[in-house]
């Protein structure tokens, strides 16, 4: 329920209470946390990061939590000060005027777009594993062959199309399924670090050995991209602030536990993954990652039965995800800042949700998904490039955050969340961070995109050409947008 407090508190910003305010703290936890999705994204990339770096892609993950924990404690403490949908965009819009801060909102939007197309390309990773029929072209199911890009992209497409009748339906609606989810997928998490443990045949000293079943070095810093993709997202816990009860003291907190929580288990995972699994050196735990895993350990009935909850994992990481996307379309829309905005901030009177952004997005990811169809580098390509993008969208966050703790512009307010005197070293860090990790990412390797060896220099630097093409349209759209304020 909405109070006269928060109505005001919106009021102060100058918008008005369109979307229902009925989120509690919990789920605003679980819009993070599913983003992140743990089973997804382990899943997902598990088979990638070992053959980059074998078992010392393990170390990547705590470094990419610190790193990623900078960029959470200066997350929490602008959710506290602009408790607004459209997080990333809102706080850059606030801190950097003009283009710059447009730019954050553009990149977290194309961002998260691909990132959707990527999430639901997981189901490849486990559908067929829990039954043969859900392979529907036939041929090899792994995701890096012809046969299972394609399947991957049909899955993936059937996916999207549930996930934004979902959205279409409201914020209750989401709730429901992401609560539910989230719940599916903790149980699932702990059951499957306990059971891993127990059928452990190696101690936890294997992260220490020398490395195994992947290149030295540079494989390692490759193997990075695992960890990069698995925790971004969890702004999402305050993207739908608007919609959350009493949301300057549950979004920062739901924040920090949504990327914490999140990189914890995944780390455990991985760990005990390692420790279980029945070879390291017959290349079957990068070719089939963690479902090869599983169902070795756990045998071939329980293991479908992981599997299967490891697919709803990966429906409400795909939901949650367009859901941050819908918020942050319409958070710019609203501002009259995006073409169409008229039409993409109207909320359905029904449902309290913007139902146009929700179409849009979905459709832009599917067709994401059916013009790379059949190619075997789509799972890496797009990864990547979500990542770089995210990236991007965060640094032109904490960079002018960094500026403006500089000049004395951003201060601690009584009762809310702040840094304090910490603020400025951990603002540079996380600038740092970011800076270090979009450089990693971005690196042109073959392994990353141009799996299929075609040596082409325009698939080696397809993420560098995206932000290229999105810098250049969006500056296109932000021109014609403010032409058009300034003519009304």
């Amino acid at each position: 329920m909405t109070t006269t407090a928060e109505t005001d508190e919106l009021a102060a910003f100058g918008y008005r209470q369109e979307l229902r305010r009925s989120l509690g703290s919990f789920s605003a936890f679980a819009a993070g946390f599913s983003f992140v999705s743990i089973l997804t994204t382990v899943f997902q990339l598990f088979g990638l990061g070992y053959s980059f770096g074998g078992t010392m892609f393990f170390w990547t993950w705590p470094v990419v939590i610190v790193g990623q924990l900078f960029v959470a404690l200066n997350f929490a403490e602008l959710a506290a000060r602009y408790p607004l949908a459209g997080s990333i965009y809102q706080w850059a819009k606030h801190l950097s005027r003009g283009f710059p801060g447009w730019l954050a909102g553009w990149m977290m939007l194309l961002g998260c777009t691909v990132a959707l197309a990527a999430a639901a390309i997981a189901l490849q990773v486990v559908l067929p594993s829990v039954w043969s029929g859900f392979q529907l072209v036939g041929g090899d199911p792994s995701i890096t062959s012809p046969t299972g890009a394609t399947n991957a992209v049909l899955l993936g497409s059937a996916l999207i199309v549930f996930t934004t009748a979902a959205n279409a339906a409201g914020v209750r609606v989401i709730a429901k399924i992401n609560d539910l989810g989230v719940a599916a997928e903790l149980v699932g998490v702990v059951v499957l670090i306990v059971g891993l443990a127990l059928f452990a045949v190696r101690g936890p000293q294997v992260v220490a050995e020398p490395l195994t079943g992947g290149a030295a070095g540079a494989g390692v810093l490759a193997s990075a991209l695992m960890a990069a993709y698995v925790l971004y997202g969890f702004d999402t816990a305050a993207s739908v602030a608007e919609e959350t009860v009493d949301a300057r003291r549950s979004a920062p907190r739901a924040v920090l536990r949504a990327l914490l929580i999140s990189g914890i288990g995944g780390l455990a995972v991985i760990l005990v993954a390692l420790m279980a699994a029945p070879s390291l050196t017959d290349g079957r735990l990068a070719s089939e990652g963690l479902p090869y895993v599983i169902s070795t350990v756990f045998g071939d009935a329980l293991g479908r039965i992981f599997l299967a909850d490891v697919a709803v994992a990966v429906v409400v990481c795909t939901l949650t995800i367009q859901t941050g996307t819908i918020r942050i379309c319409y958070a710019m829309a609203r501002d009259g800042v995006l073409p169409a905005a008229a039409r993409l901030a109207k909320v359905h009177p029904r449902t309290g949700t913007p139902v146009l952004p929700a179409l849009v997005s979905g459709a832009v990811a599917i067709g994401l998904l059916l013009l790379n169809l059949g190619n075997s580098t789509i799972f890496s390509a797009i990864t990547g490039t979500s990542v770089v993008v995210v990236y991007l969208s965060y640094l032109l966050v904490t960079l002018p955050l960094l500026r403006a703790r500089l000049r004395g512009r951003f201060t601690a307010q009584p009762g809310l969340f702040s840094l304090g005197r910490w603020g400025v070293p951990i603002n540079v860090l996380a600038v740092l961070w970011g800076l270090v990790m979009i450089v990693n990412i971005a690196w042109p390797r073959p392994e990353v995109y141009d799996t299929a060896g075609t040596g082409s220099l325009w698939a080696l630097l397809f993420p560098l050409e995206f932000l290229v093409a999105a810098t250049v349209v969006g500056w296109l759209c932000w021109r014609t947008a403010r032409a058009r304020t300034e003519m009304s």
